[in-house]
């Protein structure tokens, strides 16, 4: 391209489209450079071409060189034509690397049509590899939003959006010699595409969550329509900011700045409102849950500090609280919503007014490592603590999950997990609320039979559920309830066989499984379309370290320790109440020690084992109470069971097996456990058929309940109670 030309065009792109240049060009300039990029439009090239400082070589589809439309440009850069489907196609592009010339390609081959990033061909990485070329990632955001683009389905399109090329890091992609040499080029093709989703979670911008709801506003249009509750009355983008600013305005005199304000509210579009609001105005909600009763609330709230509860009548009346409720008013100030409506006062309502036309001067931005959310542990195994979580933490984690799992304007979320618990809000909230995608808010995930149908009537494509609510769903479910739905994810506890069997079998859909933690805002790693392995909770998302502390009774896996950006800032802990802990672990600051033994394949796939604290030491071996506990499931899946442990004088402890299922006797369990090759020191002697199981909101057992079922003071002899 001429000069001139380009310098013409170089200023035009900049006053039209705003374009935005982040990172430096690596200088001194590699002797062996690729530079490869996401692929948003048809823009891309030229933008390419304009704003890249060297004279690079554009490898281009054939039918590209070709066309009518592209030949006046392409002849002003230089390119290389070639077709995908010629074996000899990557041997020009080797040699033309190896020359010397920086050269452009796109990895994806075409244009995004999901807004994400597409299928990710293996020729360009085998390139890579092949030369030993440093590779140069470019992110372009922007360009998607075009009339350029090839999205539909109803995403917004912009006459002419703003532009931003993110120069990101020299890479490398450095694959060991194999014997075969498809085996290389497959490896090689995975590199390049976890390199390609690093590029897009890098690239995210920072702020807080109220600057992204804005941003998402920006490219949306405040009349998306986007979320809805039980009420089902759907709530535009400019319906839910007005509902966010009123109640943050309110919400702000309840509480001086940084302090934390309880919520104790359902799954609801004002909800989810309050909490945008709330941390808009730098108050901190902590979401209180409501099924671990007064005492578990309370202790919550001394944990955190928390002086004021907010809640609602109509929640406390539908959802029976009045006892709760009661109880909690003597010790904490109780305000409902119901009763704050009145106190928006003529002042606040011209405060509102202006806050709308310009929200961003409205409210002053906080900081992107302000704390943004308290949530709480589930105390399944112990005494709950506080995780503190930053706004940092929580968008990191959306961007991470993004890059990795493509959602589009199309897609509809169905969220019944409760906003207290992090899977429920993170993956079931905000990345919705933050993304543009319709979101319908459901109270409870314990109305087995209303979901799927909600999910059939509503359209949704989307479901988030723990292991044991989608076995209710698949049971009460029609086999064309979810003919729509095209992700179902399943995490907060292990995916049973017989659960991903039937949701299979009946409606044709593979459950995603995941991995995470409060702590980690919450998700680690899930298994995606791209990345699937069965058994295994996915490979780690992009941005996170990890580290495997060994443990003598598994040699293939170890005691999981992670890093990332989505790691929390703190706990809050009894012994210190509202006092931020930093997060550490036996690996260093800033690391955060999960507790669970994993074991991670070479393709890095990562296998849950069981958590450290799960494990029972019988006649000197390592037992997994989880494998009790999937021994049992597998003679009657349908039924709860939970597996414990305690002393034993001649064995140093022992098993004892909750169960629903009066089918498990000691000899079937043997039996079982024989036909299956399993070793006999997973059948317990002891087992006790319950009614039911006591179980946490966020549908695991909890194991605390049933510990206290147990006579602490006695102990066993020969597997029988002394």
């Amino acid at each position: 391209m001429s000069q001139i030309l380009k310098t013409i065009l170089r200023w035009a792109f900049r006053i039209l489209f705003r374009v935005e240049i982040q990172g430096r060009w690596p200088d001194p300039l590699p002797q062996r450079l690729l530079i490869v990029a996401n692929h948003e439009s048809f823009l891309d090239g030229v933008l390419l071409a304009l704003f890249l400082p060297a004279n690079p070589v554009f490898v281009l589809h054939t039918w590209v060189a070709q066309s009518r439309f592209y030949g006046w440009i392409i002849r002003f850069v230089d390119y290389l034509a070639v077709d995908p489907t010629n074996p000899m196609a990557i041997k020009q592009v080797v040699k033309l690397v190896e020359a010397g010339r920086p050269v452009v390609i796109f990895p994806e081959g075409r244009i995004t049509v999901t807004g994400s990033l597409m299928k990710v061909y293996d020729g360009p990485a085998f390139v890579a590899a092949h030369t030993g070329a440093d590779i140069l990632p470019v992110r372009l955001d922007g360009p998607s939003l075009s009339y350029f683009s090839r999205l539909g389905g109803g995403h917004p399109r912009h006459f002419l959006p703003k532009l931003r090329l993110t120069l990101m890091p020299l890479e490398k992609i450095d694959i060991p010699p194999t014997e075969s040499p498809h085996e290389r080029r497959r490896q090689a093709g995975e590199a390049l595409r976890r390199l390609m989703q690093h590029m897009l979670f890098a690239s995210r911008p920072a702020g807080t969550l109220y600057e992204a709801l804005l941003d998402s506003i920006a490219v949306w249009g405040r009349k998306h329509r986007l979320i809805e509750d039980i009420r089902q009355i759907e709530h535009s983008y400019g319906e839910f900011l007005k509902m966010t600013l009123a109640l943050g305005r309110l919400g702000c005199r309840l509480a001086p700045k940084d302090a934390r304000i309880g919520v104790l509210l359902p799954n609801a579009v004002p909800t989810l409102a309050l909490i945008t609001g709330l941390g808009a105005m730098r108050r901190i909600p902590a979401m209180l849950n409501y099924t671990a009763g007064q005492a578990g609330i309370e202790a919550a709230c001394e944990l955190a500090q928390i002086k004021v509860i907010i809640t609602s009548r109509a929640f406390e009346e539908g959802a029976n609280l009045h006892h709760l409720t009661h109880g909690l008013a003597r010790n904490f100030t109780l305000l409902y919503l119901e009763d704050l409506r009145p106190q928006f006062s003529l002042r606040d309502k011209l405060w509102l007014l202006c806050a709308l036309c310009a929200p961003r001067r409205a409210v002053p931005f906080g900081q992107a490592e302000e704390e943004a959310i308290t949530l709480f542990t589930s105390g399944s195994e112990g005494t709950p603590k506080g995780v503190v979580l930053s706004h940092r933490n929580l968008l990191a984690n959306l961007a991470q999950i993004r890059s990795v799992i493509a959602f589009n304007a199309s897609d509809k979320f169905l969220s019944a997990l409760p906003l207290f618990h992090a899977f429920g809000l993170t993956a079931g909230a905000l990345l919705p609320l933050l993304t543009g995608t319709r979101l319908f808010l459901y109270p409870s995930p314990l109305h087995y039979r209303v979901i799927p149908e909600l999910a059939y009537d509503r359209d949704c494509t989307v479901l988030f559920g723990t292991s044991t609510f989608l076995g209710h769903y698949a049971k009460h479910a029609h086999p064309y309830d979810f003919y729509r739905v095209r992700y179902v994810v399943a995490g907060a506890e292990r995916l049973a066989q017989r659960v991903r069997e039937t949701w299979f079998e009946k409606f044709g859909i593979r459950i995603l499984e995941g991995y995470g933690t409060t702590e980690t805002s919450p998700v680690l790693s899930v298994n995606t379309p791209m990345a699937y392995q069965t058994g295994s909770v996915g490979q780690f998302l992009p941005g996170i370290d990890f580290w495997l502390e060994p443990v003598p009774d598994f040699p293939e896996g170890g005691i999981l320790h992670v890093r990332g950006p989505n790691v929390m800032k703190g706990y809050l802990l009894a012994a210190h109440p509202g006092r931020i802990e930093p997060v550490a672990s036996s690996r260093g600051p800033g690391w955060y020690c999960t507790g669970d033994i994993v074991s991670i394949d070479e393709n890095g796939f990562v296998t849950i084992k069981g958590r450290v604290k799960r494990f029972a030491k019988i006649a000197g071996e390592m037992v997994s109470l989880e494998a009790v506990e999937n021994l049992a499931h597998t003679i009657d899946p349908l039924a709860l069971h939970a597996a414990c442990s305690r002393m034993d004088e001649s064995r140093g402890e022992s098993l004892i097996l909750f169960t629903t299922s009066p089918l498990l006797t000691q000899e079937r369990l043997q039996a079982t456990a024989r036909q299956h090759g399993l070793p006999a020191l997973l059948v317990p002697r002891d087992i006790r058929v319950q009614d039911s199981l006591p179980q946490l909101g966020s549908g695991k057992i909890d194991y605390v309940a049933l510990k206290q079922r147990i006579d602490k003071g006695s102990t066993f002899q020969d597997g029988h109670p002394a």
